[in-house]
């Protein structure tokens, strides 16, 4: 039955994945721009961003781990219709397309981290056109069907620290560094598309005193 196999196949599509969007993705950017793209944790230890960089490594971690119990019968998931092991494994693919296609959608711009000191272009076109994170939205989305498949705390937990991460990540250091770094084209962009869903998450004019919502 596939429900059976899914732990196997979950924890090999995940390693994949791993590989290709940092490995082979860091790869091709170094020969093509000469860095790695990586630029580490942002801000002091115990900060938002701090935080965010250690919560976004603890759910790459859990959504290797997730699968890997499983496999051992160290955590057992419960029986579930085989519909949505499909499902899980369906949305997981589709989520790494989408990490992978967003990420050669970036070009030169990609990077893991922030530094502040660095200007990038602005990317808007593609993916990017239509939510402004469609890395980490597709990320979620991987993490999110890799819990259909494996449906245990674990896989549940991964992704909950995923989402927490990149909220973090965005709302504290990527969208403070971009509305400094490019001003008026970000808040523009930032005022028409969403964080991570269409339409949702928009920066709309503030006050000078206001801050990102």
């Amino acid at each position: 039955m596939m429900s059976d196999r899914a732990p196997a196949l979950a924890l090999g599509l995940y390693l994949i994945g791993l590989v290709a969007a940092f490995g082979v993705r860091s790869w091709l950017h170094r020969a093509r721009t000469g860095s790695t793209g990586f630029r580490g944790i942002s801000g002091a230890a115990g900060s938002a961003g701090w935080w965010g960089g250690i919560l976004f490594a603890a759910a790459l971690l859990l959504g290797a781990t997730a699968p890997t119990l499983a496999l051992t019968g160290t955590v057992v998931p419960p029986r579930q219709s085989e519909v949505f092991t499909w499902a899980g494994l369906v949305i997981t693919v589709l989520g790494f397309l989408g990490v992978l296609a967003s990420q050669a959608g970036m070009g030169a711009s990609w990077r893991v981290g922030v530094d502040a000191t660095e200007r990038t272009e602005l990317v808007t076109t593609g993916a990017f056109a239509v939510v402004r994170n469609p890395i980490f939205t597709a990320m979620l989305t991987t993490l999110a069907g890799l819990t259909l498949m494996v449906p245990t705390m674990v896989s549940a937990a991964a992704w909950l620290c995923l989402l927490v991460a990149v909220e973090l990540q965005v709302r504290c250091v990527e969208e403070p560094y971009l509305l400094a770094t490019h001003e008026q084209d970000y808040a523009v962009y930032a005022a028409v598309v969403g964080r991570f869903l269409p339409g949702l998450g928009r920066i709309h004019p503030a006050p000078k005193s206001g801050g990102i919502p």
